[in-house]
């Protein structure tokens, strides 16, 4: 399914499809700030699997990144003390992913996660997506072996790539094509493991 979602007032009538399709264990591909990505309900066990899967990898092994709707939703699944929460508040929504410890919340499937990655993009199509889920979403840049080339920025050419794996694919426009900034805030001073698209304020 291909679906056209217009960025500046996301049509809800089109978010309930989406959202349909990851509560029955679908996969999707959408966009966010940065590059578009690959997902499902970060708490259906059989979208997890597909998504693993899809990018052959052992859930145990795998570095988990999920979306979540607002900085209170962060605290359900990750732990948060007063210091981190001032640099998320300062970089959020926008194109980060923190690496924070995993509380014991999340889910039986990723018990031996230590540290979960924390995404709320700028971005408003997945910002009501997640909203209407009431789920976080498990997210996987759309890349190849690391690069992000042209068809990964053209929703159409996604399409015509992905349109076998994936339950359905949104347009929400043309994507970037720099990842995101991922920063370890577990310690006492944040450490940019990979400086992308954001600008780190603290």
């Amino acid at each position: 399914m291909f679906v056209k979602i217009y960025p500046d007032n996301p049509n809800m009538k089109e978010i309930d499809r989406i959202v349909k399709i990851l509560r029955d264990g679908g996969t999707i591909i959408y966009p966010t700030d940065s590059v578009y990505a690959m997902g499902c309900d970060a708490l259906n066990v059989r979208g997890v699997e597909k998504i693993y899967k899809y990018r052959g990898i052992e859930a145990q092994k795998a570095l988990l990144s999920i979306i979540c709707s607002d900085l209170s939703n962060i605290s359900e699944y990750a732990r948060v003390n007063n210091n981190q929460f001032k640099i998320l508040k300062k970089n959020l929504p926008g194109p980060f992913t923190f690496i924070l410890e995993a509380s014991n919340r999340l889910p039986k499937l990723y018990k031996t996660r230590k540290t979960v990655g924390i995404r709320i993009p700028d971005n408003s199509i997945v910002q009501a997506i997640v909203e209407q889920l009431g789920n976080p979403l498990l997210t996987a840049s759309v890349k190849d072996e690391d690069e992000v080339i042209e068809y990964t920025t053209d929703p159409e050419l996604i399409f015509e790539k992905y349109q076998n794996q994936v339950d359905a694919v949104i347009d929400g426009g043309y994507g970037n094509n720099e990842p995101t900034t991922v920063v370890d805030i577990t310690g006492d001073e944040p450490e940019i493991l990979r400086q992308g698209i954001g600008e780190l304020i603290y």
